[in-house]
């Protein structure tokens, strides 16, 4: 007689099935993840890495639960399904912070990022990648906010060399146009944070929930003797 769905070889398929499924979700939190914190450049993201974290931990602990369907290993259930509602309470928590940080708070995490840059490298990346001069300011006297020479990108290079305004190499400091020639680079960061954030709290928080169900079948499966 076949078995009922709460049998056995039912849960033992299913919990099998659901780690492998986990092995994929875990490589894509850690690539969702990876890529959101690589396209913020300067921003040293703490709670993104949160999520990189979770997607490793969730990858090793699939395998252990792999190992402990296929062979009915009661102590790496057991174990199995302790880590993995800690798990699932992490990650939920990081991926709500991920969704509710605010626009101060992004700033603040990027003049951060910006002011704990060694050497003028990231600082200059940064304004070659997004065509910007400065964080926040253009010269900014704040400690730490100081910013790499502007005069060689390309939006003060388009410039005649009498309109480039003080912060492109030139005299100019009085026309708003011309001050307004490089943006900052806060202007042109910040929907690259946000988009990073949203796009990794998403992510996290739709694939913490699926972290309830294995629990329910673990607790079915370790009772049900081969």
């Amino acid at each position: 007689m076949a078995l009922a769905c709460g049998g056995f070889s039912c849960s033992k398929n299913a919990l099998t099935a659901l780690n492998m499924l986990y092995i994929l979700v875990a490589f894509l939190l850690i690539g969702v993840a990876g890529y959101s914190k690589a396209s913020s450049i300067i921003t040293s993201l703490a709670i993104i890495s949160g999520i990189i974290a979770c997607g490793v931990f969730l990858l090793l602990l699939a395998i252990v639960g792999l190992i402990g369907a296929i062979k009915h290993h009661q102590v790496l259930l057991f174990f199995y399904m302790v880590i993995l509602f800690l798990l699932f309470l992490m990650q939920f928590a990081i991926a709500c912070a991920c969704l509710a940080i605010n626009s101060d708070q992004k700033k603040q995490l990027a003049m951060q990022g910006w002011s704990r840059s060694k050497g003028d490298n990231l600082k200059a990346k940064t304004q070659s990648y997004f065509n910007c001069c400065g964080l926040v300011k253009h010269d900014d006297p704040m400690p730490g906010m100081d910013r790499p020479p502007c005069d060689q990108l390309p939006c003060c290079m388009d410039l005649l060399e009498a309109e480039r305004p003080h912060y492109c190499g030139g005299k100019n400091m009085s026309h708003q146009e011309l001050e307004e020639a490089c943006p900052v680079c806060w202007e042109l960061l910040e929907p690259k944070m946000t988009s990073a954030l949203k796009a990794t709290g998403g992510v996290g928080l739709f694939f913490s929930f699926s972290e309830v169900r294995p629990r329910l079948t673990m607790l079915n499966y370790r009772a049900i003797f081969d």
